[in-house]
């Protein structure tokens, strides 16, 4: 029946959910919706099930299409992003998913430490933007136990990234990494519009971190957003470390990132006696798991480059970074694990299988369609 019943819809509220969902042009969805234009404007009215597929294609509740005027939806966490000169303004509706989702986690692992008598992680909020950036640094990595030698003897940097979200989460902050929304493989997450996220709670501090991102930049983000925990800021984040447009807190979280992963006295020391330091840039990324760019403003930082070679040395690195290619294959449970992290991956299934939590809600908190699937993560974990 619902496919000729006619379902009266605001052409307003169908206007914003198109653009909503990034389509700023009518004409973007007319070979799926060929009466869309007309709809909008209020000289036909679309039945049901039209409706229905259109709130899918937008990625929206279908029940917001009925209410008398658009929502007004805010950014549901401080946007510390610039890009270029401004603060964009509109979060795509990808991002903002992400976003909820992670929210929802952290809802859920926040009750589970609380009624299992966890304690809270008084790491959070326990400095401010006054203290030195040396010092936090300092400080987080003796807190994180990743220390500066483990870094250097890593292989590469997927083993490190591994290693550094491993220590991240053993001092109890969430880390879930992934590309796209949820497990949908067709809503991609763009790096240009956002690196990570944190969101800040005593009892289940998370972290979220785009793998689109090449492993440098991971690893990057990753230390950077952990500061943001330490001030207790939770904050969406897409500045490279070199932005001079960059919101005062990012500037911050950057330089206890560069701290932490590349001390400045490190640096003076194995460059002192340098006699090619275009060739060490390498040497140094390679050795530290950083970025070539890091390495680059480091130097200056150290006064062993000058601006204007720093200048130049970072636009020629900065046009061979891109974010990473998609690669097929794999193993889904890794995927799974990156996706949510292991740390909240094992508390969801200890509490499922031990009747705390419902199956169904297992599967939606872990964006997986069959309980059989939590069966097969359960005994990778070894919890069944």
């Amino acid at each position: 029946m619902s496919a000729s019943v006619k379902a009266p819809v605001s052409p307003a509220l169908l206007t914003w959910a198109r653009e909503r969902a990034g389509f700023f042009d009518v004409n973007a969805l007319v070979d799926k919706f060929p009466l869309l234009p007309s709809w909008e404007k209020g000289e036909s009215i679309p039945t049901l099930k039209q409706v229905e597929d259109f709130a899918k294609t937008v990625h929206i509740a279908i029940g917001f299409l009925f209410l008398p005027s658009p929502p007004t939806e805010d950014t549901p966490i401080a946007d510390f992003r610039t890009i270029g000169n401004l603060v964009p303004h509109r979060l795509s509706v990808n991002l903002l998913d992400t976003i909820y989702l992670c929210q929802r986690r952290q809802y859920w692992y926040r009750n589970y430490a609380i009624e299992n008598g966890m304690t809270a992680c008084d790491f959070v909020k326990s400095t401010t933007m006054q203290s030195s950036h040396r010092v936090i640094a300092q400080g987080m990595r003796e807190r994180l136990h990743f220390a500066l030698d483990t870094q250097k003897k890593m292989k590469n940097w997927e083993e490190a990234l591994r290693y550094l979200v491993s220590c991240v989460e053993s001092c109890g902050i969430l880390v879930m990494s992934s590309s796209v929304v949820g497990s949908n493989t067709n809503r991609t997450l763009k790096v240009e519009e956002c690196r990570g996220f944190s969101l800040s709670d005593e009892y289940a501090p998370l972290i979220f971190i785009n793998s689109a991102d090449a492993k440098a930049a991971q690893m990057f983000t990753l230390v950077h957003e952990v500061a943001h925990i330490w001030i207790g800021q939770s904050g969406i984040s897409n500045s490279i470390f070199n932005s001079q447009n960059a919101h005062h807190v990012e500037r911050w979280c950057n330089k206890v990132a560069a701290e932490f992963l590349l001390p400045l006295e490190e640096i003076k020391e194995l460059c002192k006696d340098s006699k090619n330091l275009c060739e060490d840039i390498n040497v140094i990324a390679r050795t530290y798991k950083v970025s070539t760019l890091v390495a680059i403003i480091r130097l200056k930082e150290a006064g062993l480059l000058s601006k204007e070679e720093a200048r130049k040395l970072y636009h020629s690195e900065s046009q061979k970074h891109t974010p990473l290619k998609k690669s097929g294959g794999g193993s889904f449970f890794n995927t799974l694990t990156s996706r949510t992290g292991r740390l909240f991956l094992h508390a969801l299934l200890s509490s499922t299988f031990e009747a705390g939590t419902l199956f169904q809600e297992a599967c939606r908190l872990l964006s997986v369609n069959k309980i059989s699937t939590l069966f097969k993560a359960a005994r990778k974990l070894g919890i069944m």
